[in-house]
Formats: structure tokens, C-alpha cells, sequence
């Protein structure tokens, strides 16, 4: 179904588009991407999770003669991508350390036999002249690298790999590449583009707004307790990450929510290698595992009904942390993107940073993460205008985030800041002493601890001078001092010291306005008309009288995944289920006419699927005519009416360093 003034190459990707996706039209830029990359052009792509990338490479891929080779950073999710575009009718295959001599065999040969459409490497492999020469052999199609900001040095997932990609050009000069990221700044952008060698190339940039992610970040206080709330207030059987900083963090809370009765499991690079991978499997596979994790998880999980991403902990920064909460709404539905952040998180920040082991340079990048981290925790003004301009984008408040549906107050904290400075002066300047945060808000406080007493504190002249706020709000000023580095910490134990920038506040020739501190629960996400049913969440835009039908189809399709050991998503996505609980097609024909269902779906599954709506049809009648697509509810971020492109504490004790996971953790 070709657009009149379609170049050949469009014809045959819409061609591809309708018969293997089950899709009528492009979404946003992908026609363009397409066509450049289908006519032999190489490309950089920028765009959010769930937003098309995949049909970037994989259309292409199909129309041009060879083989498109997918450069992927995770050998562990390789199967479940495989298995997606089998069940698609694609013919795709993959090569990595988990396979045997034999299987590793019979995938080469049929790379070597054209009878491969799509083949996944991980960049260490390919780096293996035995690949190379492999590849020189056969028919490549084209160069697809994905997680493309894997490259850049500085980044909070760098391959080391990644950096020998650019010998894909020097090697297969007139093979096309696609580089892919959901995740850069304009700066990881240029370094992308150098070190990939794709300067030339045309360049695509989408918006890298999320509407349906809720963005909310709360007072750190009890946070497992606030975690908890969160899950059984909102989110009760819903799929969600949690992710925490430590490997110890991640088992205790893992174990915790299993004995609050919520369905969790853990993963991080800790563990044997069998456990994660079942782990993993089971959050995939099964409705409504929440998995608690390191970053060691998540780079390519394409689960599309992830409802709530949980930080426990501050992310390192504002790429780390869109990178993360991105894995939730992929299917644009609503979701949720919650932190709980405190003092002790700042601490900790800045101690990994001054205990790195990389340059002065390194530090200092790294220094600037977090800083940009923390202006988006402690601004009062909409988190996803601070995320986007952070992206260099425009953006305008959503109504859709923490602070616009509460918007926080503001106070003039001047006096304060000079108060505490004046105490971290004092004693340094005239005891020779430096201590952390809680010692100096029991001096502020007038509070004659045994600590207190023991350094004779209740003999300074500051003593006493801060009794007016509590405890809660000089911890926040503590905290807002450290963002704006008025303060630093230093040593193991985290004591804080004046930087460069303190005179002028204590010199009156600064004012200080800072975020009131506020009580630690956050505001739920407005009313979408979302409800429970049986198997879990029930679309917003579904109308009542095919709820019961949605759920039939849910429960047939949860038993097809299990019979065949593959995701539900990999069956049929929640939007292709509400589209024929909404329209109750009666023959294979109608059904082909659903977004989603293409010619293999379609004759993989159309008895299926037709045997499940005639079980639900007494209790739900079919409309006398289909509802026009203007017609049906929406919810707040609406999925295309068309067959468009597919859907897309308490102050915790101090880290051990050595526990801590890297971005990665099966390096092949």
C-alpha cells in the first residue's frame, strides 16, 4: 500500500510494514530513517524507548538483498529478540558464548545460505576476525548498532567494544549503518557521531518526551515502607524495576517485598549466572513480577507493560536516570517513574566521586552528572521541561509530574545556609574539628547530646541558633547546600567543609532560595479511568462492555506464551488485544485487519483468538457496527486510531564500593 509519490524503497517497506508487523503506516520519522537506510544511506538515530526503533533496521533489513547484522550489547536477551521476530515470520538467528559448537554451525550456515534475514553479534564477538572473515563470506544487508551511546567514554553504559565499531565502514565500506540510542545528550550525541564515523550521516532527532511517564521524586524517609505504598496504592499486580544502588540493597529489598506479599525477585552481577537468568526469565515471561536490580539491568528489555520504574536511590545521572525510567509505558499506557531521595544519597554521590579511580577530568564529568541530577531532584518547576531542556529540547509544563500536580514551595533560606556554614566554619576554624551533617544540626538545634557534651559543642556561640526549624528541614537545607556547592563532604565518614563559594553566602553577598521541604508521600497520578480486572490492569480507553472479553483474550494468550516459553508481548501486545476485544472480529479476514496482526500472526493464531471471543461473546455482545476510531475513549497519551507502527529510613549505612555493579554484566 504504497503513497503515490513513494520511492521504491517506501513501496516495499510499507509492503513489509502491513504483511510482517501488521501495521498500515509509519510513525513519526521512521518512513524517513527507512527510506534513507533501505536506499543504502547510513543514519543516527535519537530516539525515546518505545518510540519505533527497532523497525529501523529491521524493515530495512528485510527489503535489501543479505542480511542485517544487529550489533547488541546483551548476549542474555539475544533468544527473546529472536524469538519476537520468529514469531513474525522473520527469519533471524543469533550468535554468542551461550550456544554449543553445533548451533553456533548452524546458524553460520545459514547466514552463509541467504536464509537468514536478521542476525544478532555482540560487539565483542564481532570483533573476532573469525566473525569478520564470516561476514566477508556472506551477503550483509546492513550495519545495525543498537544502544548506540554505548560508545561514548564518559557515559553511564560505555562499552569498551563499542569503540572498535568504526571498522565496520573501513571494512564493508558500501554497507549501509544505522546507529540507535534513546539516551543522549547533545554532547554524547557529537561523540557517537565521531567515534562511529558517522559525521556524514544524516542525522534524525525525535522529541525525547514520554507523556504517559508520570515523573515524581519524594522525600527519602522510610523507603522501603514508601516503596511499598507505592505498589499496593497504585500499582497492586502491575510489572515494575526497582533499582538500587548496592547488590546487598537489592536482596534486602527483594526479600522484603516478598514478605509484604508482592511477587519480586532480585538480579545483579552478584549472583550465579542460572539465578539471574531465571530471574530475568520470569520478570519477561509472567504478569506482574516486580524485579529489584542494579543498573547491571535492563539495557534492551523490551517488555511493554512495565507500569512503575522505582529508584531507591539517586541515579549517577540524568542519561542513567531517563535511560532507566524509560523501561516503563512502553506501551503507552500510563505509567509511573518514582525516586525517593535524600541527604545521605548526595553524601554517597559525592564520596564515589572523589574516591574514583579515573582523572581529574573523569571527576569532573562526572561531577557534572550529578549536579544536573540534583537541579532536577530539587527544582520546583515541571520535571519534564528540566528533562527535555537537559536533551536540549523545548518542552512546556505537563500537568503530569509531582510538581505541577503539587507544585512546592519556595522560601527564602539565606539566614539559614549562613547559620549552618557559620557552624562548619567555627568548628574548623576555631576547634580544628569537621563533622558530618547529624553532629551539626544538633548544635543548630541546641540539643546536648552525649556527643554534644563530650566536644563541649554546647559551648559555641552558634549553639541554639537553628531551634526554629526541625530536623527534617535542616537535613533538606544540608542537602540543597551540597546541590548548589555551597558544601561538600570529604573522607570516609562524610564530613562537610566550605568550598570556594560559601563567602558569599556567609558574606551576605548571595541570597539562597531553596525548596520547602515537604512531607515524604507524593501526589498519586491524576484519575485515568484505568481499573483492575482480573489478570491485572485494564486499559483506560477499553469500554465496559469489552472488559470481559480483553480478559478472555489475556488468559488465552498468557497460555500460548506458556506453551510456546515466550513472552505474552511476543503473542500479541495489549493494544492488538483491545483492538479485537473492542471490534470482535468474526472470520480470519476481519481479524487480519487488526493492528498487530500480520500474515504469520494471523495464521499462527487466528483460531485461536477466534475460539476465545466466541467462549466470551454470550456474555459480551458484538456492536452492530465497529465504533469509528474517533469515537472510542482515549486515554491520555492515545495509541494510534490506525494501524500505525508497533506500540510503542531512616539515613541508610554507608555503600561498600566493592559491591557495587558496573552497567554490564555478560561481557561475552
Amino acid at each position: 500500500m504504497a503513497l503515490p509519490d513513494a520511492s521504491p524503497e517506501i513501496s516495499d517497506a510499507l509492503r513489509v510494514l502491513h504483511r510482517v508487523f501488521g501495521y498500515d503506516s509509519f510513525r513519526g520519522e521512521q518512513q524517513q530513517i527507512i527510506e534513507q537506510v533501505a536506499g543504502g544511506g547510513d543514519a543516527l538515530v535519537l530516539m525515546p524507548t518505545g518510540g519505533g526503533k527497532s523497525l529501523c533496521y529491521q524493515i530495512p533489513a528485510l527489503v535489501r538483498d543479505g542480511t542485517g547484522i544487529v550489533i547488541s550489547p546483551l548476549i542474555a536477551l539475544m533468544q527473546d529478540q529472536v524469538d519476537a521476530l520468529t514469531a513474525l515470520g522473520v527469519r533471524a538467528g543469533f550468535l554468542n558464548s551461550t550456544q554449543d559448537t553445533y548451533e553456533r554451525q548452524a546458524v553460520e550456515q545459514a547466514f552463509l545460505a541467504d536464509e537468514l534475514d536478521l542476525l544478532y553479534l555482540a560487539p565483542e564477538r564481532l570483533r573476532t576476525e573469525g566473525t569478520q572473515r564470516l561476514l566477508d563470506r556472506g551477503k550483509v544487508a546492513l550495519f545495525a548498532i543498537d544502544e548506540a551511546h554505548c560508545v561514548a567514554q564518559w557515559g553511564h553504559d560505555f562499552r569498551p567494544d563499542y569503540l572498535a565499531l568504526s571498522m565496520l565502514h573501513e571494512r564493508w565500506p558500501k554497507v549501509p549503518r544505522i546507529a540507535l540510542t534513546a539516551t543522549a545528550t547533545s554532547a554524547t550525541h557529537a561523540e557517537i557521531a565521531s567515534r562511529l564515523g558517522l559525521e556524514d550521516a544524516r542525522h534524525f532527532v525525535a522529541s525525547f518526551d514520554r507523556p504517559n511517564i508520570q515523573y515524581r521524586i519524594v522525600s527519602k524517609s522510610n523507603p522501603q515502607k514508601q516503596l511499598l505504598e507505592l505498589i499496593r496504592a497504585e500499582h497492586d499486580g502491575d510489572a515494575g524495576v526497582v533499582y538500587c544502588l548496592s547488590r546487598a540493597s537489592v536482596e534486602k529489598t527483594a526479600a522484603f517485598l516478598v514478605e509484604q506479599g508482592i511477587d519480586a525477585v532480585a538480579y545483579h552481577a552478584g549472583m550465579d549466572s542460572r539465578t539471574r537468568a531465571a530471574n530475568q526469565a520470569r520478570f519477561l515471561r509472567e504478569d506482574g513480577v516486580v524485579v529489584v536490580a542494579t543498573i547491571a539491568f535492563g539495557m534492551g528489555i523490551d517488555k511493554p507493560d512495565v507500569r512503575f520504574v522505582a529508584h531507591l536511590d539517586l541515579p549517577k545521572s540524568v542519561e542513567g536516570y531517563y535511560q532507566e525510567t524509560g523501561r516503563a509505558g512502553r506501551d503507552g499506557e500510563p505509567a509511573t517513574a518514582w525516586l525517593a531521595y535524600g541527604l545521605q544519597d548526595v553524601v554517597q554521590q559525592r564520596k564515589l566521586i572523589d574516591g574514583s579511580e579515573g582523572d581529574e577530568a573523569h571527576r569532573r564529568s562526572m561531577a557534572a552528572h550529578l549536579d544536573a541530577m540534583l537541579a532536577l531532584c530539587e527544582t520546583v518547576d515541571c520535571r519534564r521541561v528540566g528533562l527535555l531542556a537537559y536533551f536540549g529540547q523545548p518542552g512546556e509544563a505537563c500537568g503530569n509530574c509531582d510538581t505541577c500536580l503539587t507544585p512546592p514551595e519556595s522560601w527564602d533560606a539565606t539566614v539559614a545556609a549562613q547559620k549552618l556554614l557559620s557552624t562548619v566554619w567555627r568548628l574548623a576554624k576555631e576547634r580544628r574539628q569537621k563533622f558530618g551533617a547529624g553532629q551539626i544540626i544538633d548544635i543548630l538545634q541546641g540539643k546536648k547530646t552525649a556527643k554534644v557534651i563530650q566536644f563541649d559543642h554546647d559551648g559555641l556561640s552558634v549553639f541554639g541558633v537553628g531551634a526554629d526549624l526541625s530536623t527534617a528541614e535542616w537535613r533538606g537545607v544540608v542537602r540543597q547546600l551540597l546541590a548548589l556547592r555551597l558544601l561538600t563532604v570529604e573522607g570516609d565518614f562524610g564530613t562537610l567543609v566550605l568550598t570556594d563559594d560559601s563567602g558569599e553566602v556567609l558574606g551576605g553577598r548571595r541570597k539562597v532560595t531553596m525548596r520547602k521541604e515537604t512531607a515524604a508521600a507524593s501526589p498519586a497520578r491524576k484519575d485515568s479511568g484505568s481499573r483492575k480486572g482480573k489478570g491485572g490492569r485494564v486499559p483506560a480507553d477499553l469500554p465496559a462492555a469489552a472488559v470481559p472479553v480483553f480478559e478472555a483474550l489475556r488468559a488465552w494468550r498468557a497460555a500460548t506464551a506458556r506453551e510456546q516459553g515466550v513472552p505474552a508481548y511476543v503473542v500479541f501486545h495489549d493494544a492488538t488485544l483491545r483492538e479485537i476485544a473492542t471490534r470482535l472480529p468474526g472470520t480470519a479476514e476481519e481479524l487480519g485487519t487488526i493492528g498487530g496482526v500480520g500474515e504469520a500472526k494471523l495464521a499462527k493464531y487466528a483460531e485461536g483468538v477466534l475460539g476465545a471471543l466466541a467462549e466470551a461473546h454470550a456474555t459480551v455482545p458484538a456492536p452492530a457496527t465497529p465504533p469509528p476510531a474517533e469515537s472510542v475513549p482515549q486515554v491520555p497519551v492515545p495509541a494510534p486510531a490506525s494501524r500505525s507502527a508497533a506500540p510503542y529510613d531512616e539515613e541508610p549505612p554507608p555503600f561498600d564500593l566493592e559491591e557495587m555493579d558496573p552497567p554490564w554484566d555478560d561481557w561475552e
